[in-house]
Order: structure tokens, then C-alpha cells, then sequence
């Protein structure tokens, strides 16, 4: 076996789509051969494994910046990740792997995210799942029983109306841990895309308050579907409300189409159960719900903590990362907070068992504010003295992990 890894040629797409449909299954409609002189996509690094020669593993990188702790961060997402069915278990996907992180860092992307097809191999990396990208089915039934908004009506959206849902979005976004800002193709809300005869959706419902154009509070993106009976699905690619009566008003205008529609499917994330606050407007919880994990790692301890907004609390913790799996992260540090900012400066007096030390995971769980540190010393990926942690979950706690782009 002679491995080879590297960033992908373009005479590797056929190859790499072998693989992906050996993986992912084989898509309705076979993609159109790429052009040179749009290859590969906008911010996309493709990579490749070759043994001998012949491609038997391949994944991309997509470079987008995430919103982490109320700052946008720089963020490596993978996808695509395959592997020859013959060379699964070789421990090929670690190198490979490797390979596009160190590259990620170098270029100053301080987080990695991504989808798993199961979770157990990428812990082995260094992630953990932090949050899901959901689709919820809703019955019309629930809907039909949402009570009247108060000052908010619906209208279409138009061309003219996509910097206004992007500042609604972004009003949202900037709130939680995890959604992508959507300021890099191709996760951009561009208006041929979302309005018009061309658009890749059937209407965007506004909700808006006061009279004309009126500001807009909130939107939905939605595709109708095919049929006309109760078994017809609806599928919502957001609903972000930014008022309750902005989340009401909209899910009253999908309901509108009961007589000929059967459910709704919104894609959201967070848990169904109560973390999307649109949900809350509901009479009540009638609905499925089919998670996709969402997996995290840090590529740069000092990085991804400093830029964070963080409580006005004055705090000096000092902590580490102790991680056989990912010897990139380990190390040393106290942080620093105050007057809502952060400082990570490199501790060369640690000794180990003298502060509180997280594995990687253990450290991408509390950061992300997707668990506690009682709840990770649990997991064991927490030990050390427990004494700075409510501080550190005071810090790091208090946003919730959304994430509403699938890559």
C-alpha cells in the first residue's frame, strides 16, 4: 500500500462521486460534469487518498464563519467524507483527516464542525456532539389551533425584502452558538435563489408590523410540495420569528394550507421539545422529529475562547487540555475575563492534576454551552479540581447550540 493524501485535481471528481454514491447512495439525478473554470466550489478545499494511484478516500472542507459566543468565528466544516468499502477500518480516515485540520488551522480556522454518519469515529478525532440539525413534522391540526397574532400580518416577500431577512437572521443568529453567519457562498441568502420565477422556493412569507412594506419581524421559506390531499408535505427550509406574535403569524399562514396539505416539515434544530422558541407558540407538541448530529472540535484552544463576548464577570481560571487523541490541543493556560472580554496566555508552571483538564471533547461541550461541567465530569471528559466550575459555566453557559445550514 502506497497512501497518498492530498488536495484534490479536478481529474478526481469521477472517482470521488464513485465513492460518494458507494457511501451516501446514488443520486436521482446524476450531477452535471464539472466545469474547470468553476472547480471546486466557492470556499470548498476538496481532498483525496490515493493507494497505488487509485482514489479510495476523499472528503471537503467548507470554509464559512460560525457564530460562537456572540462573536463570528472561522470555521472548517467537513463533508463528504468517504472510504473505499475495502479500506474502511485501515486507518486510513485518521491521516486524511489530519491532513485538511492542519490545513484549516493554518489558514486560521479555529473550530471544526460536522455531520457524522456515526459519531463513534469522530470522537476518536476529537469532536463531540454539541447540537442536531432536525426535521420536524407537524400536523396541520397543530397548527390550525395557534392563536391570532396581535399587530402582525403576513405578506410574499420580494427582492427588495432579502436585506431585511438577513438582518432578521443574523438578529437570531448572533444570539445562539453554533448557526452559520451565511456571509460566504454558498450558504448566502441571495435573492434569485429565494424570490422570483426562478427561486429555488415556492414563497418567503414575511411577518411584518405597521402599515406598508411594514418592519419585517420574521420569515418563512417554504416549498409547497406536490399533491393536493392530507397526505401532501410541506416543507419549511426556516421559520425565524423574532416576536411571538411574529412566530404566530407565520405558523398561521402555513396552516392556511390545511385543505390541501396534510403537515408541515420545518427544518430546525436545538431538541423539538422546547430550545426552538418558535415552537413555543404551539398549543402543543404534536410532532416527529429526525436529528442529525452536529459534531465539534477546536483547532485553536487560545483563538476560539479569546474572540468570545462573554458575561461581565471578572474570573481567572486556569485549566488545560489533556488529549492522547488529539495531541494538537493539548496544553496549558490560565483565561482571563473581564468587562466582557477574554484573554488565554500559555502556562509553563502547570502541573498536571493542579487544575481543572478537559479532553478535547470534554472542552468542545462546556465552549459550546451544549453541557455543563458537572454534566461532562460525568461523560469523563472533565477532571481536576471542581472548584472555578461555575465560573467556567457562567462564562461559557446561557446560549443555546442551533444550527439550520446541512452541509
Amino acid at each position: 500500500m502506497t497512501l497518498e493524501i492530498r488536495r484534490s485535481v479536478i481529474d478526481d471528481v469521477p472517482a470521488a462521486r464513485r465513492l460518494g454514491a458507494e457511501a451516501f447512495g446514488v443520486p436521482t439525478t446524476p450531477p452535471p460534469d464539472p466545469d474547470p473554470a468553476d472547480w471546486p466550489r466557492p470556499n470548498t478545499r476538496p481532498w483525496t487518498a490515493t493507494d497505488d494511484g487509485e482514489v479510495v478516500a476523499t472528503l471537503a472542507v467548507r470554509s464559512f464563519t460560525s457564530w460562537f459566543h456572540g462573536a463570528r468565528v472561522p470555521t472548517a466544516g467537513f463533508a463528504g467524507v468517504t472510504v473505499a468499502a475495502e479500506h474502511r477500518g485501515s486507518g486510513l480516515l485518521r491521516p486524511l483527516m489530519e491532513a485538511a485540520l492542519a490545513e484549516a488551522r493554518d489558514l486560521g480556522e479555529q473550530v471544526s464542525t460536522l455531520y457524522p454518519s456515526s459519531a463513534g469515529i469522530y470522537r476518536g478525532l476529537g469532536y463531540e456532539v454539541v447540537g442536531a440539525f432536525e426535521d420536524v413534522t407537524i400536523p396541520m391540526a397543530a397548527l390550525a389551533a395557534v392563536a391570532p397574532a396581535a399587530g402582525v400580518r403576513t405578506r410574499r416577500a420580494t427582492a427588495a425584502d432579502v436585506p431585511a431577512i438577513r438582518r432578521v437572521y443574523e438578529t437570531w443568529a448572533s444570539a445562539q452558538n453554533g448557526p452559520l453567519t451565511r456571509r460566504e457562498r454558498p450558504f448566502t441568502m441571495e435573492p434569485d435563489e429565494m424570490v422570483g420565477a426562478d427561486a429555488d422556493l415556492t414563497g418567503v412569507s414575511l411577518a411584518v408590523r405597521g402599515s406598508g412594506a411594514g418592519e419585517v419581524l420574521g420569515f418563512a421559506s417554504w416549498s409547497r410540495g406536490r399533491g393536493y390531499d392530507r397526505t401532501t408535505t410541506m416543507e419549511v427550509e426556516d421559520l425565524v420569528a423574532l416576536t411571538p406574535d411574529a412566530a404566530r403569524a407565520l405558523w398561521r399562514t402555513l396552516g392556511s394550507f390545511a385543505s390541501v396539505v396534510g403537515q408541515v416539515q420545518v427544518c430546525t434544530s436545538g431538541g423539538w421539545s422546547g430550545v426552538d422558541v418558535a415552537r413555543l407558540v404551539l398549543p402543543d407538541h404534536a410532532a416527529t422529529s429526525v436529528p442529525r448530529p452536529y459534531m465539534l472540535r477546536l483547532l485553536d484552544v487560545p483563538g476560539a475562547l479569546a474572540g468570545s463576548r462573554v458575561p461581565p464577570v471578572a474570573a481567572r481560571v486556569p485549566f488545560a487540555v489533556t488529549d492522547p487523541r488529539t495531541p494538537d490541543l493539548e496544553g496549558a493556560w490560565t483565561l482571563e475575563a473581564a468587562d466582557g472580554r477574554v484573554r488565554v496566555l500559555p502556562d509553563a508552571d502547570a502541573v498536571p492534576g493542579d487544575r481543572p483538564t478537559f479532553t478535547s471533547g470534554g472542552l468542545a461541550l462546556t465552549w459550546s454551552g451544549a453541557q455543563s461541567a458537572a454534566n461532562v465530569r460525568l461523560a469523563g471528559g472533565l477532571t481536576g479540581p471542581d472548584g472555578h466550575d461555575a465560573t467556567w459555566d457562567a462564562l461559557w453557559g446561557g446560549r443555546q447550540v442551533h444550527v439550520r445550514d446541512y452541509f
